[in-house]
């Protein structure tokens, strides 16, 4: 790409986490049995039969990754291939055909590369958000699965998720609605999960909330995650925990977290069933984290009738989501060593 290429005039730091139409976007099409080499495109809308099952029956799924500039230039994405594994983890969940390693990279890179003026620059607090989409587009009306998909990612410069920037420390309320089951889809990202969610959310804000947050759908007891992103927790003891369950979605932040805490912040981890009413009160800091919102400090959390305050005043942030934040974010704008092989430099 021309070096000349210049950026878009925008107030990058004044960025809110919505959709801004850019240049491009990558779309390939999967018709008897195989898919097509795929190409650019420059229109945002897709037209689709009004019988295609993602319309219908929710068959479809996406992803959610980030492209950040270094302080060198360089175009950095975030452990790519666990979205590309993820992506058709999902898709044969919904009788869907994966897409191939080879086609989600070269989709995601062309998108990237093609609107490399819509990137933000190095610390502008922005990033460029991407999204890999799965759908199925054929003719249909039968409960049966689309004969015709459509693979595509298109891209949106972004701020952070919530107002503030850096740590924004949020309240979340438990919902009485179920999320998922733990044999249901709740652990793969398809849409119909996010859809159930919205009154949840709303119901959570009406509270005076951020997010819902939901409990295990068999008792009501365990902690399963928030409407939008997954749960860690900081014990008394300093252990960093974080929900066991089948319900829950398999979040890359969450589990590139817990490694950084681990293996370079020398804090004992766990993976477990975490009983909110019986243990909180030995919650010593709670965080909310995924690609979308980064990581942010839970200061309360609303479950019968009242407030309950993890940290402090509520409002304050911790000193180990302080630090595990810088940790991670640091290695994503590659501000430090990448020492455990995460990042993928796009090349422009």
């Amino acid at each position: 790409m021309d070096a000349k290429v210049s950026k878009k005039e925008l107030n990058w730091s004044e960025l809110g986490f919505q959709y801004v139409k850019t240049d491009f976007r990558f779309s390939a099409i999967h018709r008897d049995g195989e898919w097509g080499e795929g190409a650019l495109v420059s229109d945002d809308h897709i037209a689709v039969h009004e019988g295609a099952p993602a319309l219908h029956y929710a068959q479809q799924c996406f992803e959610g990754m980030k492209a950040q500039t270094a302080e060198d230039g360089r175009i950095l994405l975030f452990r790519p291939d666990l979205n590309s594994q993820r992506m058709n983890d999902a898709a044969t969940r919904l009788l869907m055909p994966e897409v191939p390693r080879e086609l989600f990279m070269r989709g995601v890179e062309e998108a990237v590369r093609a609107n490399y003026a819509w990137i933000p620059p190095y610390g502008s607090g922005a990033s460029l958000y991407i999204r890999p989409m799965l759908i199925g587009v054929g003719e249909n009306l039968g409960l049966k699965p689309a004969r015709q998909f459509e693979f595509r990612v298109f891209v949106s410069p972004v701020g952070p998720y919530y107002k503030e920037a850096g740590l924004a420390v949020i309240s979340l309320a438990v919902s009485g609605m179920d999320r998922a089951a733990p044999k249901g889809t709740g652990s793969f990202k398809v849409g119909a999960n996010y859809a159930g969610g919205l009154l949840a959310t709303r119901k959570a804000q009406e509270l005076g909330a951020n997010e819902a947050l939901y409990l295990d759908s068999a008792e009501g007891r365990f902690i399963d995650e928030a409407g939008s992103a997954n749960i860690i927790i900081v014990m008394k003891d300093g252990t960093l925990v974080t929900p066991a369950s089948r319900a829950i979605l398999p979040s890359i932040t969450r589990r590139s977290i817990m490694e950084i805490a681990r293996t370079e912040l020398g804090m004992k981890t766990e993976e477990r069933p975490i009983e909110l009413r019986t243990e909180i009160d030995q919650f010593e800091e709670m965080g909310a984290c995924g690609t979308a919102a980064v990581l942010s400090p839970v200061g309360r959390i609303y479950f019968d009738d009242e407030w309950h305050v993890i940290h402090k005043d509520g409002k304050t942030v911790g000193p180990v989501m302080q630090k595990v934040y810088d940790s991670l974010v640091e290695l994503q704008k590659g501000d430090r060593e990448d020492r455990f092989g995460w990042l993928h430099e796009v090349e422009i």
